[in-house]
């Protein structure tokens, strides 16, 4: 089965977006911005709980022999307990101690297991078409920062470009402080306004109702796009969620394979 594409009614209204962008920038001196949320709208994975799974399975994190018995079960409860974004944090701040180097090298290393990540390819076609009109292109994920960065490089996003839970890093070490906000629905247009110092972005895509935030600080265009799950799964009702949403706000919808 051929990678499902965007219709040309989305591909008219991208186009029109763009050209207005590129032309209000040029008034600003400042390049057009987009943002797109990383698991479940640039691919058909979490590569920030995937990268927690490799860490535990594969990596000599001092962190972990403090951790309880269990680090994955005692993640999720903390997770769904409530306020997921102290878990969130809490998987950046197991890693102080170690090299900024070595994270991203196990992250690569995480990326290159899962080959080929399931990208969606119509996002990938999207973001080289941005790209190729000098837009400059953000991914904003509540994951760790450093777990995203390999899968963003597939569609030539460099890491400064990748927003995301992080821990302060000192000599290249990494420590357990904060660095920064917790991208996590509101957290997501605060980190990108904050990191293009006030340019809005013209267009944004994401998945879930934790992006919803971030779709509706768009300045032209909402993009709201939803995977095939299972009916009761994780994502599910999330997903749904957002497209009603879209539904109701008039943005850009659309279903992958």
């Amino acid at each position: 089965m051929k990678p499902k594409k965007f219709t040309s009614e989305i591909w008219t209204a991208i186009e029109s977006a763009t050209q207005f962008a590129i032309q209000a920038s040029k008034n600003s001196s400042t390049k057009p911005v987009a943002a797109f949320d990383a698991d479940g709208t640039l691919w058909n994975t979490d590569l920030g709980e995937s990268f927690f799974k490799y860490q535990i399975k594969n990596c000599p994190l001092p962190a972990l022999h403090g951790l309880p018995e269990d680090p994955w079960t005692h993640y999720r409860r903390w997770k769904e307990s409530g306020d997921p974004r102290p878990a969130y944090l809490w998987l950046a701040q197991i890693n102080a101690g170690q090299s900024i180097k070595t994270i991203r090298e196990w992250a690569a290393a995480n990326v290159k297991q899962m080959s080929p990540l399931p990208i969606f390819e119509a996002q990938r076609e999207l973001i080289a078409y941005l790209q190729k009109n000098n837009v400059d292109v953000y991914v904003i994920t509540a994951s760790v920062k450093w777990s995203v960065e390999a899968g963003a490089k597939i569609f030539g996003i460099p890491e400064e470009n990748v927003l995301g839970v992080a821990t302060q890093v000192e000599n290249g070490i990494i420590t357990d402080k904060q660095n920064g906000l917790i991208t996590y629905r509101e957290g997501k247009p605060a980190a990108l306004l904050e990191k293009t110092k006030g340019v809005k972005p013209f267009l944004c895509s994401g998945n879930t109702t934790g992006d919803l935030n971030l779709l509706k600080s768009a300045s032209h265009l909402s993009l709201a796009v939803q995977s095939e799950q299972p009916e009761g799964s994780e994502l599910y009702k999330t997903e749904l969620a957002l497209q009603k949403e879209a539904e109701a706000n008039d943005w850009l919808r659309f279903k992958f394979d």
